[in-house]
C-alpha cells in the first residue's frame, strides 16, 4: 500500500493542471488554538471529494513538521489506513506550525524490445532500477508540496520561510487570519523567485454534497502575488501546478511542480 500510495503522489505531481480530479490533502482537526500544552490530528488522503476519505491514503514518510522556532517536529501516534493516513502534533511552542508532504521524484519511459516501459521513483533509485542504456529514454522530475498551517496563541512566520525549491506559497496575509468576506493576500515563489502568471484553483470542502465544485479562480501577477475573498468559512483547499527545464538532475529535461495547500476560513 505504501508504495502504491506513494506512486499515486509522484503521479499527481506530473499530471496537467486540468486532469487532476484525484486532490491530494492535509486536513488538521483545528488550525487555531490556544494553550499551554495543546494537540491537533491532520489526516492525509488523497481523494475524489474534499475532504473523505474514498482513495488512498498519503504515505508519511514524506512528512516534515516545522516548529514556530524553525525546528523541526516529530508527529505522533501516526498510523496508515486503507483509505488515510492519521497522526497527532503536539503544539509545545506558541506560534505557527507548517505541516507538509515534501515530494521529489522521477518518471522515465523507454524502449525494450519494441515494448513501452515506464518506472517511477525516488532519484536514489533511479541508478538500479532503470536500464543505463536504455532506447529512447525520457526522465521527468516532479517536485511537489502538500501543507497545511496551525497556530498555537500568536501567529508568527518562522516556520513560513520558503526554502528555495519548487513551488511554495509565501504569506502576505497570514494563513490562520482567514476570514469570510475578508480578502487574503498571498504571493508565490518557484526557486524562491515571484512565480509569474501561475493559475491557482481554490474549492472549498464538501464537494461530495453539492453538484459544482464552486471553483475560485486566481493567477499571480508580475510579483507572483494572488487574492482571493472568501465566500464563505469553511475549509478549502488550494492548488497550482507549473513546468519548467530547471531540473537538477542531469539525467531528466523537463520539471513539473505542483503546490497544495489546505487552508481553513473562520466565520466572522
Amino acid at each position: 500500500m505504501k508504495r502504491t500510495a506513494l506512486a499515486l503522489v509522484l503521479s499527481l505531481a506530473v499530471m496537467p493542471f486540468t486532469a487532476m480530479a484525484h486532490k491530494a490533502w492535509l486536513q488538521p482537526s483545528e488550525t487555531v488554538l490556544a494553550g499551554a500544552d495543546p494537540w491537533v490530528t491532520v489526516d492525509a488522503a488523497v481523494s475524489n471529494d474534499l475532504f473523505y476519505f474514498n482513495h488512498v491514503p498519503l504515505p508519511l514518510e514524506r512528512l516534515a513538521i516545522t516548529a514556530p522556532d524553525g525546528s523541526k517536529v516529530d508527529a505522533q501516534n501516526g498510523a496508515t489506513g486503507k483509505y488515510r493516513s492519521v497522526f497527532d502534533v503536539q503544539l509545545k511552542q506558541q506560534g505557527t506550525y507548517r505541516i507538509a508532504m515534501v515530494n521529489s521524484g522521477l518518471s522515465a519511459s523507454w524502449d525494450e524490445g519494441g515494448k513501452p516501459k515506464r518506472w517511477r521513483g525516488t532519484a536514489a533509485a533511479f541508478a538500479s532500477e532503470v536500464p543505463k542504456d536504455a532506447k529512447d529514454l525520457k526522465v521527468t522530475q516532479s517536485v511537489g508540496r502538500v501543507e497545511t498551517f496551525v497556530t498555537n496563541g500568536s501567529p508568527n512566520d518562522t516556520a513560513l520561510k520558503p526554502v528555495g525549491e519548487g513551488i511554495e506559497l509565501v504569506p502576505v496575509t497570514h494563513p490562520n487570519d482567514l476570514f469570510a468576506g475578508e480578502q487574503a493576500k498571498f504571493k508565490l515563489q518557484i526557486d524562491g523567485k515571484p512565480a509569474v502568471g501561475l493559475e491557482i484553483e481554490i474549492v472549498r470542502g464538501g464537494t461530495r454534497y453539492r453538484n459544482a465544485q464552486e471553483e475560485i479562480k486566481a493567477k499571480t501577477d508580475a510579483n507572483g502575488e494572488f487574492s482571493v475573498t472568501w465566500p464563505e468559512a469553511g475549509m478549502y483547499w488550494l492548488e497550482t501546478v507549473s513546468e519548467d527545464t530547471n531540473t537538477s538532475l542531469p539525467q531528466a529535461k523537463q520539471r513539473r511542480l505542483s503546490y497544495v495547500a489546505t487552508l481553513e476560513v473562520l466565520p466572522q
